[in-house]
């Protein structure tokens, strides 16, 4: 007999998040095979169908709402335990369950958290790298315990501390450096809706219209590269442009203030009752001192 498990829990967790088998297994870095293989198992074991597959992706049944609910209060107790054993041998241990905006997790936080896992290496860290909405939203659920993402959200009630404020700017290859823009194809990748109104503005007011000789990309990285190899131009966050080779032009409005984007930590007061996140805080905070000084 196959007991479940705490990775069960997890998976399960992920699933009710997601709602897509291929979305849990790139997230918990397994095989889509290895996931259904495991709610097979799960279901066997329980004598109950957990979950309902279609097109639209998957959808818990009722015996699945329950075993869910369990497992949301198992996975509490078992990080409560956790917690309590290590505040009485004075070891920072639990949980860390964190969201980070995909631009930040690709050019800052690798560093950071190999840091972070070498400084207390008893904590579990359960990182979601994702778009900034989504990371607001699962703080919103109490999905996540704190939060790295860019744009203002200024509906926040809880605690935000900026990290950075860094330019918006329009990338060329060093052939087109002095070529206007306006003569070049686009590579355009979509941002968010605030950001994107911003930079429909700045366009309108430098004559640049979004013609139909442009290139649509999926991520910073795609256009970064075509950029390089001249086959446009494009914007991007300063934050993604420190190996960049080619010219950069940050941005001003017409009233010469500049596009920025700025990048915050957040997270509920009561998240700072927990040792692993404050740990978490004070280091990302650290990191983004030195990185202000050394501009």
């Amino acid at each position: 007999m196959t007991f479940l498990d705490e990775q069960d829990f997890q998976l399960l967790q992920v699933l009710d998040r997601t709602h897509n088998i291929t979305h849990a297994a790139d997230e918990l870095y397994i095989t889509q095979s290895s996931v259904s293989k495991r709610i097979r198992l799960l279901e066997r074991e329980l004598g109950s169908t957990l979950l309902l597959r279609s097109r639209q992706g998957i959808q818990f049944t009722p015996a699945g709402e329950i075993v869910l609910q369990h497992t949301q209060s198992i996975l509490r107790e078992l990080n409560a335990i956790r917690q309590e054993l290590a505040a009485a041998s004075g070891t920072i241990a639990g949980t860390l369950r964190a969201g980070v905006s995909i631009n930040y997790a690709m050019y800052r936080l690798p560093d950071q958290l190999a840091e972070y896992n070498q400084r207390y290496p008893h904590v579990s860290t359960r990182i979601i790298t994702t778009q900034s909405q989504t990371v607001y939203s699962m703080l919103l659920a109490n999905q996540i315990d704190v939060g790295i993402l860019r744009g203002e959200h200024a509906e926040w009630r809880g605690q935000r501390i900026l990290l950075d404020r860094e330019p918006i700017c329009a990338i060329t290859s060093q052939r087109d450096a002095d070529k206007p823009l306006a003569g070049l194809p686009q590579i355009h990748r979509q941002a968010d809706i605030d950001m994107e109104r911003e930079i429909t503005q700045w366009m309108h007011e430098n004559r640049i219209s979004s013609s139909q000789n442009r290139i649509e990309v999926n991520s910073t990285a795609t256009c970064i590269k075509m950029v390089e190899r001249g086959l446009g131009w494009g914007i991007v966050p300063r934050i993604c442009l420190d190996e960049f080779h080619g010219s950069i032009r940050p941005l001003y409005f017409s009233n010469n203030e500049p596009l920025i984007r700025s990048t915050y930590i957040m997270f509920a007061p009561q998240a700072l009752e927990l040792p692993q996140v404050r740990v978490f805080i004070d280091l990302i905070r650290s990191h983004a001192r030195r990185e202000t000084a050394d501009v």
